[in-house]
Order: C-alpha cells, then structure tokens, then sequence
C-alpha cells in the first residue's frame, strides 16, 4: 500500500489517496479531481472509493466529480445527512479493500457529524498505521468548533472526548493525517509540517495540554480568529452536492463596451486581481480588489456573494484559468467573464478610472505623528492580531467587516488602511471606495514594512505566524 499526499496552497488543504495493486481510495478531495486520475493512472490502477471525513466549510469538495469521472463509490457521514447518492457511515463500520483495512470513527466537534478514519495495512499487521482525522486533530493543533456558534461550547465538549477519548488511546506510532495544515482557519494556529504522529503530538501539542475539560472548552471557544462567510455555505453546498465544473459556464473576452454593460447590471460585481499597487494605479470605479498574491480564495469566498455575478479584472489571459478554479473552489461558480486588455484598454477606451495612492512606511509615520485632524489609520487585521500588535492612534476594523461597518465612518474624513503587508487593507480600501469614499489610502508593506523601518517593534504574530495561540506567548 502507498499513501500519497495532495495540497493545495492558500486554502492549506491536504488531501489523500491510498493506493493498493488494483485499486485506489481518495480521502477528502478537492473540487478539482484531474490530479488523483492521473496519478491513479500512472499506477495503473482505478480509484474506486472516495471518502469524506465531513461536510467541508472553506472549500467545495471534489467527490461528486470523482464520483462522476471514474465510477468511485462515495462514502459519507451518516450524520451529515447527505443528499447525493452515497453510502452513509457510522461509528464502528468498516471498509476493506483488498489488504487496506479501514474503520470509522466518529470525532464531532469541529462538525457535528465528522469522521476519522482509522487505516490498517492487514499485509503487515493489524495495528493502525495512521488515522485520516480530517480537521479533528491538526499538526499543533485543533479543529475550532465555533462554527456553529449556537453549540459551539457543546461541540468544544465533544471535541474534547473526540480527542481524549478515541483519537489519543491509538498508539503513539500511528501517524496523524490532517485535511489542514498551516495558513486555514478551520484552526488557530496549525503547524506547517502535513503529518505527525499520536505521540508526538500527545506530548507537544499545545491544545492537548489543557487537560481540564471546562479549561478546554473555554480556549476553544474564546478569542478563536473570525470564520468567513463562505464556511456555513460550502458546508450546504458539500451536502446537497456541487454543481459538476464541466457545467459550469465558461468565462467569456470581453471588450470595454460589452465589460461596460453587463457591470452595469445591480447583480454584477467588478473583481480585480492585480496586486494592490496596480489597483492603486488605477482601477474601474466600484470595484473590489482582491490580490491574486494574497490569500485570495479566503477573502473572495468571505466578501463575494455566492449569487452574484463576477466579473474580472485581470493581468493576463493566462491568469483566468487560475483565478476561476480559485473561485470555483469556494463556491463561486458565476465568472462570466474579464476585460480583453485589461486596464490598459479600458483608459485607452477613455473610460473613467478611480485611484487608491500608496502611502511608505515613511509618509504613513509622518501622518501619523503630523496635525493633521482628518487623518485616521484603519487597521483592517483580525482583531487578535491588532490586540497583540498596533500602531497608536489607529482603529480596528478587519477589512470583511468593512462592508457593514463602512456606515460607522464619516466620509469627510481622510482614512489610511493597513494590514500586515498591504494585501488585507486594499480590500478594505476598495470596499470604501465603492461606497463612495475619495479621501481612502493604502498602507503599502503593513505592519511588516512599518517595522521593519524602525517605526515600531516587529509584529510577533506577522513573523510567527503558525505559533501557539492557545496560552498569552
């Protein structure tokens, strides 16, 4: 039997496949399948079961176009109470292909309905080799449960018996496969390593040294980062089952006038991609800017309506194909299209143009320590990340709660938005600049570029950003 393992960056996803002498089996795949067919391929063998630990939240899962690709049996958490053709699965089931041996565990607490999937090679032995634990357990770490807030503090209690009471009595030799790793926010604060062991992380990871229940609880619900908007939505989406990507429509060239137009339409929404010093430049007035260098499927998930209509603003050709299978992963499936020539056609074309200017670290401290009354500095960071590390003088307001709290601020007024590297902040900037703000400017560099000038001490959470974030370090 070979493990393989399978990730996908900014999302942090991990997924895996199990592969015998005739047949393959997929745990937790991503919506985009081609990878595991061609590496079943390569082995010439079929993939024949796909597995899924839970309902997904941050992306949409893959085993319906398996399903639909390769003629492979879905298994699912009873509990999830699916609504796609699938075999349901319980505490106490097993599935054995060929010497591949794996039983079901049930692990609520992330999800009420999640699984682990403990696996056995029976050619060698009947001791479990590893646990497919999805996001249960992570390398440091542990899946939140605060995604359903209305049970969040009875799903922390069964997270904990989840841990304590199934996952932590298998041997310290079995290695812990997680579906997240560094960088999601289906945790606090995971590790970059994709794999570990019981053991070690028995003995170092920090969420399982809180060994008091009621102590337990109470971390893990409390001070836990902001969930984006699309986690409940991707969870109804993996349940129903996705739209299958080769129906899906197929982004069309557009030029200024059509591009022009169909923006013009209420359910539409203008999307740049450029880096946020292009956008600065200049951009099409209302649009939002989401930089493709950032963590671009989180934040194009967390503000874009899922019903609405997308239309992009791009570098290149080239990039589309990209920038709509990010899209697609998190559930935005309406791309109908982006501006042939980019911005560089579109003020050919004579069309009006908005503009963000870009403030240094230098012109940002000498703002802030000028007369000026005017001039407040945004800070559009999670708010544990502002608690532990700000400027003085500015204020807190992450940049996906700018499309409500927008109303809190007075549009006469001349506002500076930075995060930790400039990316978080455009998003913010260009959300006011849609709501008719003109005094709005970008911090370029952040945090990061302002410490890193002398002007403040270094961001402990921007330079370690996987450490624990389970006690006061």
């Amino acid at each position: 039997m070979i493990v393989k393992h399978f990730f996908v960056k900014k999302i942090a996803h991990s997924s895996y496949m199990l592969l015998g002498k005739r047949s393959a089996i997929v745990i937790d795949p991503v919506r985009e399948v081609d990878e595991y067919i061609e590496e079943a391929r390569n082995y010439g063998i079929s993939i024949t079961h796909v597995l899924e630990t839970h309902l997904h939240a941050d992306f949409i899962s893959g085993h319906m176009e398996l399903a639909a690709r390769t003629g492979a049996e879905i298994y699912a958490p009873l509990k999830g109470k699916c609504k796609f053709k699938h075999t349901a699965v319980k505490e106490g089931d097993e599935i054995k292909v060929e010497d591949i041996l794996i039983k079901a565990v049930e692990t609520p607490g992330h999800t009420p309905e999640h699984l682990s999937y403990v696996v056995s090679d029976i050619s060698r032995g009947n001791d479990p080799f590893g646990v497919f634990c999805g996001d249960t357990l992570f390398v440091g770490d542990v899946g939140r449960p605060d995604l359903f807030p209305d049970i969040s503090e009875e799903l922390a209690g069964q997270l904990y018996d989840s841990l304590f009471g199934k996952l932590m009595k298998l041997p310290d030799f079995c290695e812990v496969y997680p579906a997240h790793g560094a960088g999601s926010l289906c945790g606090r604060a995971m590790g970059a390593k994709w794999r570990s062991t019981i053991g070690y992380e028995r003995k170092y990871n920090a969420a399982l040294q809180l060994k008091n229940k009621k102590e337990f609880i109470k971390s893990l619900t409390t001070n836990m980062p902001p969930a984006p908007d699309h986690f409940s939505k991707c969870s109804d989406i993996n349940r129903t089952g996705p739209a299958l990507l080769k129906n899906l429509p197929e982004p069309e060239i557009l030029d200024v006038k059509e591009f022009k137009k169909r923006s013009d339409n209420k359910n539409t929404l203008i999307l740049d991609t450029r880096t946020y010093n292009s956008f600065g430049g200049q951009h099409i007035p209302g649009s939002i800017n989401i930089d493709l260098e950032g963590n671009f499927p989180t934040f194009a998930g967390w503000v874009i309506p899922q019903d609405k209509k997308v239309l992009l603003v791009i570098d290149s050709h080239e990039k589309c194909s990209d920038i709509v299978k990010w899209l697609n992963r998190v559930g935005i499936n309406k791309v109908e299209g982006y501006l042939a020539g980019g911005m560089f056609e579109w003020a050919r074309s004579g069309m009006e143009t908005a503009h963000v200017h870009q403030l240094s670290a230098k012109e940002l401290y000498t703002e802030m320590n000028g007369k000026r009354k005017n001039f407040v500095l945004i800070d559009s960071r999670a708010e544990g990340e502002f608690i532990r590390q700000n400027i003085k003088g500015s204020i807190n307001i992450p940049a996906p709660d700018m499309r409500t709290r927008y109303k809190e601020l007075d549009k006469k007024l001349t506002y500076a938005l930075i995060c930790s590297t400039g990316h978080r902040s455009s998003l913010a900037a260009s959300i006011l600049k849609a709501k008719g703000f003109n005094n709005i400017l970008n911090a370029a560099g952040g945090i990061t570029g302002y410490a890193n000038a002398g002007y403040v001490p270094e961001c402990r959470v921007c330079i370690n950003l996987h450490g624990s974030r389970y006690h006061n370090d």
